[in-house]
C-alpha cells in the first residue's frame, strides 16, 4: 500500500511493518498510529468490555483506544499504546482482544447483549446456582493481549542520577525553563517522552520572534546540547514523583544494549511543564474509528503529515475547533462543518460553514464515522453531513498526575473548566498548559519565571531573562458541554471511557444507586481504569456525576492519581535483579555431595535444599516411603545447616534471652537443650527452636531456617529498644555451623565409629543434651534433639568441615544403610510423630495452648514477650482452634492440606469449625495421618467429622496428634 493518507511533506525514509499480518508501509519519524493512519487503517482495536470497534482517538500518552501487540516471543509486549510506538523497520503489531479476526470479532456479540451488562452487573447477578459456574467464563473474556510464556531475552538497567533541577516536559513553557536554569550554571536534566524535544512546536504552526516556533526550539536545543551541565533524556518518561523529589523516569534506548532503563532521580528542585490533555465531547456513538481529538488530527497532519481523513468535521465548545480548521484547511483537507455548541462565536471560520448552538447527536457508520446528524441545542434545526473523520474539541485538562503524585493540591478553575495545580508540598513548580497558560508566549514566560525561582532557592546566580515575541492570544472562551441531552440525542450510548466502555448512562445509573464518591463510581463502573488511567474520561465523567447529583466540578473532586504514569514493563521494575541475581539462593555447605546423591532440589525460603532423593524408577511418594523406611529402621543422614543459629552471649545472656522467648529458661542448666516458642506481642506463636546452654554466659538459640535471619534482627531490635543496658552480644552464626543430622536406631553406631572424644552412651549423653568436642580435628557440637521421634544427633562442625564429614559418615554407614533424606522426607517422619511445624501447622492467630504448649508458658512466672496478650478474652475462650490428629475412614488416600472441617456431609459449613493442616501417607503406619486445627478440638477427641475439599466431603475421626511411639521410648533410647 503506497499510503494512500499521506501528505506532502514528509521528508522521512520509508519503512516496512506489519500489522495483523499486512504488510505496510511507514516513514522514519512515524509512530505506529501515525503510519497506520496513512495506510488508511482506522479500526485498529477492539473495546474492552464490549469488543466495539475502536480507532486511533489520540497523539500521545492519553491514546485510550489504539492497543495493540508489538512484537514476538519473548520480546512481545502485550499492551502498547500505538501513539507511543515508534516505527522502525520490520516493526510486527498486532491487535489484541479480538476473535478470530479484528474485523470480524465474536466478542462483539458482548456489545448485542450490552443492555443486559450495565455498571456493576456483576454485583448483582451470578448468586444461582453457583458463583464458579460463571467465574470461567468471565475470567477468560477478561483482560486485552496474551502475555508471552518466553522468558525476556532483554536486558534492563536501574541506574541513578542526582541534579540540582529536573525538567520534566520539553514544550516551549520546558525548554524556556531548562534554558534559562542551564544558564545559570545549574545541572539540569531535561526529560521528555518523546522521541523529539519540542513538544507542540513540532506540529503547531506557531512562530517566535518572526520565525517558525520549530526554528526557535532547535537553536534553544543546539545550546542545551552544547552545556556541559544540561543532560537531554528523550523517550523517557516521568512515571512516578515521590516524596523528597525523588522521580522515577523510564528511558528506552532506540539501537543499543539495553531496552529500557529505569532512571532514579534525586533533584533538589523539579519543574513540571506536563502540558494539558484534551478532553473529547461525550455524544451518541462518538466512540466511533475516525473520531479523534482536534490536537491530535494537527499533530497528524503538523507533524506526520498525515490526512485523519479526507472529509472532517469538527465539534468543538471552545476556539481550539477553528484551529483546527485553519490548518486542516490549508493542508488541503475538506472541512465539512464546525459544530460549535456555544452561541456567540470570537473566531474566524475561514470559509467553513458554522453551525452554532450545535452539538452532534449521533453518528453513523459501522467500522468507520460515515456520517454525523447535527441538531441545535433547542431542538428546531436538524441535518446530517457525510464525513470519514471527526475532530473533538471539549477543552483541556492540565496534565497533572505528577503534580498530585508528589502531594499537591489541586483546584478547579470555572473560567478555564479545568482543574489546577494550587499547593505544591515539594520542591516543585509548575509552568506553561499545566499551569493554566493558554498562549505561546504566556507559557515562554511562565518557563522564564518559574525557572528563575528554581533558581533563587537553588542559590545561584540569575543570569539575564530572555525575552522571546510569540502568540499573546487572548485566552480561549469555552462554555462546558459535558454530554448531550436526552431530548436532542439521537439512539445511541454515549461513551466516556472509549477503552473500558464506560457511558454516559452507567454514570446515571451509579449515581442514581448513591455512588455519589467519585472513587466509588470509578470501581462501580471502571471509569478511568483503563491503561490510559482516565486522561482523557475521568474530568468529563465527574462532571457528568455532579450535574446528576447538583454539584460542581470542584465539589466532586478528582479520583487519585497513582504511579506509574504511563504503563512500563516489568523489566524495567525488576532491572538486572532477575533470576538468581534478585533472589540467589542460599546452599549448604553439602550442596555439590547432594547433587551427586541425585538430589531433586526445591527452594524452601532461601535456601536450595534436597526434596527427596529419587532412585531409578521411583517417582516421589517411593523415594519418600523408602527414606522414612530407612530412619525408623536404620539411619538416615540430613544437612541441617540452614537451622537458624544466633549465638547470645554476655553477662546478661540468660536474662535477656528469659525476656525474649515463651519458655523459662531459668532452670535451664549448661550442656542442655530445651524446646522454645517466641511469640508476637500479641501472643501470637511466630517460631520455635531448641535453646542450648553452653555456658552460664553463653546460649545458642535455635530457629526454624525461615525465621533465622527475622530472628536475629528482632533480638537486636528488642535489645536496642527495650532492654539496651543488659551486657548482651547477639550473633548469627547460622552459616558458620554446618549441621549434619544422623537419625535412626543406628545412629549412635555410626556416630560412635568416627573418632569423636564424646561419651555417646544413652546414659551419658540423654536426650535434649548438648556436648562439645572434637570429631576429624574438627571443634564439634553435638545436641541429641530429634525431629523424627528416633534417636537423633545434631552434630554441628565449622561449615568448611562439612564436605569431608558428610563422606566419612557415607564411607562408615554404608553397612547401616545409612540413607540421605529430603525435607519432605523428614515433614513425614514429624507428622507421624505428632511434631507441629510453625507456619504450616500455625496461623497468624495461634497461641502456644491452641497446640499443646500452655502448660510450658502458664509454668513461667517472669515475663516475656506476648505474655500480657495471653490473657485477653479473645485468648481464653473455649472455642479456639486447637490441635488434634485426624484419621480418614474412607480408605487410604491422604485428606487435602486445607480441606474444612464439619459437622456436615451436605456441604454446609460449619462457621469456623476448623481446618486440615498437615497430612500426608505414613510409610511406617501403613495409613494416612494428619493434622489440624478444631474448634474446641481436644474435646472432640473421638468424635466423626467430615473434611470438606473440592466439593467432596470425606469422614474423619478426631483422635491424639501423636501417632508413633507416643511415650517417646524410641526417641529416648
Amino acid at each position: 500500500m503506497s499510503e494512500p493518507f499521506r501528505l506532502d511533506g514528509h521528508s522521512g525514509r520509508a519503512l516496512r511493518f506489519t500489522f495483523d499480518g499486512r504488510e505496510l508501509t511507514g516513514r522514519s519519524g512515524d509512530t505506529l498510529a501515525a503510519a497506520l493512519l496513512a495506510n488508511g487503517i482506522r479500526l485498529v482495536a477492539r473495546s474492552f468490555k464490549y469488543h466495539r470497534p475502536r480507532g486511533i482517538v489520540a497523539a500521545g500518552t492519553e491514546e485510550a483506544s489504539a492497543i495493540v501487540a508489538i512484537g514476538t516471543g519473548g520480546r512481545t509486549d502485550t499492551n502498547s499504546l500505538a501513539t507511543l510506538v515508534e516505527l522502525v523497520e520490520g516493526l510486527d503489531a498486532r491487535s489484541v482482544n479480538a476473535w478470530p479476526s479484528l474485523r470480524w470479532d465474536m466478542g462483539a456479540l458482548f456489545d448485542r447483549l450490552g443492555r443486559f451488562l450495565p455498571s456493576g452487573f456483576y454485583y448483582k447477578t451470578f448468586f444461582w446456582p453457583n458463583w464458579h459456574l460463571f467465574e470461567g467464563p468471565i475470567r477468560r473474556a477478561a483482560g486485552l493481549g496474551t502475555a508471552p510464556t518466553a522468558v525476556d531475552p532483554d536486558r534492563y538497567e536501574r541506574p541513578h542520577r542526582h541534579t540540582d533541577l529536573l525538567v520534566v516536559g520539553s514544550g516551549p513553557a520546558g525548554l524556556a525553563a531548562a534554558l534559562t536554569a542551564a544558564r545559570s550554571g545549574a545541572d539540569v536534566i531535561l526529560a521528555e517522552q518523546d522521541s523529539r524535544m519540542g513538544g507542540s512546536l513540532l506540529w503547531e504552526q506557531e512562530e517566535i520572534d518572526d520565525a517558525p516556533a520549530t526554528a526557535w526550539a532547535e537553536q534553544v536545543l543546539g545550546e542545551l546540547k552544547s552545556l556541559p551541565n544540561v543532560s537531554l533524556m528523550p523517550r523517557t518518561s516521568v512515571i512516578a514523583y515521590h516524596r523528597h523529589n525523588f522521580a522515577l523516569a523510564l528511558e528506552e534506548p532506540i539501537g543499543g544494549p539495553v531496552r529500557q532503563k529505569l532512571w532514579h532521580i534525586r533533584a533538589t528542585r523539579v519543574v513540571l511543564a506536563t502540558g494539558a490533555f484534551e478532553r473529547p465531547l461525550v455524544f451518541p456513538n462518538n466512540d466511533r474509528p475516525g473520531i479523534m481529538l482536534a490536537s491530535a488530527m494537527r499533530h497528524y497532519v503538523g507533524r506526520h503529515r498525515v490526512a485523519p481523513g479526507r472529509r472532517v468535521v469538527i465539534a468543538t465548545n471552545n476556539d481550539d475547533g477553528y484551529r483546527t480548521a485553519a490548518m486542516l484547511v490549508e493542508a488541503g483537507i475538506t472541512v465539512a462543518a464546525i459544530v460549535d455548541s456555544r452561541d456567540a462565536v470570537g473566531r474566524s471560520a475561514g470559509g467553513v460553514p458554522v453551525h452554532r448552538n450545535s452539538v452532534i447527536a449521533g453518528t453513523q457508520g459501522r467500522h468507520g464515522v460515515r456520517s454525523v446528524a447535527v441538531r441545535s441545542r433547542d431542538g428546531a434545526r436538524r441535518s446530517r453531513i457525510t464525513c470519514d473523520a471527526v475532530a473533538m474539541a471539549g477543552g483541556w485538562s492540565p496534565a497533572v498526575q505528577l503534580f498530585s503524585q508528589s502531594g499537591g493540591t489541586l483546584r478547579y478553575d470555572g473560567q478555564k473548566v479545568a482543574f489546577l495545580p494550587d499547593k505544591a508540598v515539594q520542591p516543585t513548580h509548575v509552568t506553561g498548559a499545566l499551569a493554566g497558560a493558554a498562549s505561546l508566549g504566556a507559557c515562554l514566560r511562565s518557563g522564564v519565571e518559574v525557572a528563575s525561582a528554581a533558581i533563587e532557592a537553588l542559590g545561584l546566580p540569575l543570569p539575564a531573562s530572555p525575552s522571546w515575541q510569540a502568540d499573546e492570544a487572548s485566552e480561549h472562551i469555552i462554555e462546558p458541554m459535558w454530554r448531550i441531552p436526552q431530548d436532542i440525542a439521537e439512539p445511541g450510548r454515549q461513551w466516556v471511557d472509549f477503552h473500558n466502555d464506560v457511558t454516559e448512562a452507567d454514570i446515571r445509573l451509579a449515581a442514581s444507586e448513591n455512588l455519589q464518591s467519585v472513587e466509588h463510581l470509578k470501581r462501580y463502573t471502571t471509569l478511568g481504569m483503563a491503561p490510559d488511567q482516565g486522561k482523557t474520561s475521568n474530568v468529563n465523567g465527574l462532571a457528568i456525576l455532579g450535574e446528576l447529583t447538583g454539584r460542581m466540578p470542584d465539589a466532586v473532586g478528582t479520583t487519585t492519581f497513582r504511579p506509574p504514569f504511563v504503563p512500563i514493563a516489568f523489566g524495567a521494575v525488576a532491572g538486572r535483579d532477575r533470576g538468581a541475581l534478585f533472589r540467589q539462593p542460599r546452599h549448604l555447605p553439602t550442596h555439590d555431595l547432594q547433587q551427586a546423591a541425585g538430589a531433586h532440589w526445591e527452594d524452601y525460603g532461601a535456601w536450595r535444599r534436597p526434596a527427596y532423593y529419587p532412585k531409578a524408577g521411583e517417582d516421589m511418594a517411593s523415594a519418600m516411603a523408602r527414606e522414612v523406611r530407612a530412619v525408623r529402621t536404620g539411619v538416615g543422614i540430613l544437612d541441617y545447616s540452614p537451622l537458624g543459629k544466633i549465638e547470645v552471649s554476655g553477662r546478661d545472656a540468660l536474662d535477656f534471652l528469659n525476656r525474649v522467648v515463651a519458655t523459662n529458661l531459668a532452670t535451664l542448666k549448661t550442656g542442655r537443650c530445651r524446646y522454645s516458642l517466641t511469640l508476637t506481642e500479641s501472643g501470637i506463636v511466630a517460631d520455635d527452636g531448641v535453646i542450648s546452654r553452653l555456658a552460664d554466659d553463653c546460649f545458642v538459640m535455635g530457629t526454624t531456617s525461615g525465621a533465622a535471619e527475622r530472628s536475629f534482627f528482632a533480638l537486636n531490635e528488642w535489645h536496642q529498644r527495650e532492654c539496651p543496658t543488659l551486657d548482651v552480644w547477639i550473633t548469627n552464626v547460622t552459616s558458620q555451623w554446618a549441621v549434619l543430622m544422623l537419625s535412626g536406631p543406628q545412629a549412635r553406631t555410626l556416630l560412635s565409629r568416627t573418632d569423636i572424644d564424646i561419651d555417646l552412651s544413652a546414659d551419658a549423653f540423654p536426650h535434649m543434651t548438648l556436648r562439645e568436642g572434637t570429631i576429624g580435628g574438627a571443634p564439634v557440637r553435638v545436641n541429641r534433639v530429634s525431629f523424627t521421634g528416633e534417636v537423633s544427633y545434631e552434630v554441628s562442625v565449622p561449615a568448611g568441615y562439612a564436605p569431608a564429614l558428610w563422606r566419612a559418615f557415607s564411607e562408615l554407614g554404608a553397612d547401616l544403610g545409612l540413607t540421605p533424606i529430603g525435607i519432605e522426607s523428614l515433614d513425614i517422619l514429624r507428622l507421624e510423630k505428632g511434631f507441629i511445624h510453625v507456619g504450616g501447622d500455625t496461623d497468624g492467630s495461634t497461641i502456644p495452648d491452641d497446640v499443646g504448649y500452655g502448660g510450658m508458658v502458664r509454668n513461667k512466672k517472669t515475663d516475656f514477650i506476648g505474655r500480657r496478650s495471653l490473657a485477653l478474652p479473645e485468648m481464653i475462650r473455649g472455642d479456639r482452634l486447637q490441635l488434634v490428629g485426624l484419621r480418614p475412614l474412607d480408605g487410604p488416600q491422604p485428606l487435602a492440606s486445607g480441606a474444612q472441617l464439619t459437622l456436615s456431609d451436605t456441604g454446609r459449613l460449619s462457621s469456623g469449625l476448623g481446618y486440615v493442616t498437615s497430612s500426608a501417607s505414613s510409610p511406617t503406619l501403613s495409613v494416612p495421618i494428619a493434622l489440624g486445627l478444631l474448634a474446641r478440638g481436644r474435646e472432640r477427641t473421638g468424635a466423626r467429622l467430615f473434611a470438606w475439599s473440592a466439593g467432596a466431603a470425606r469422614p474423619v475421626e478426631v483422635i491424639e496428634p501423636q501417632r508413633y511411639d507416643p511415650a517417646g521410648e524410641r526417641l529416648n533410647g
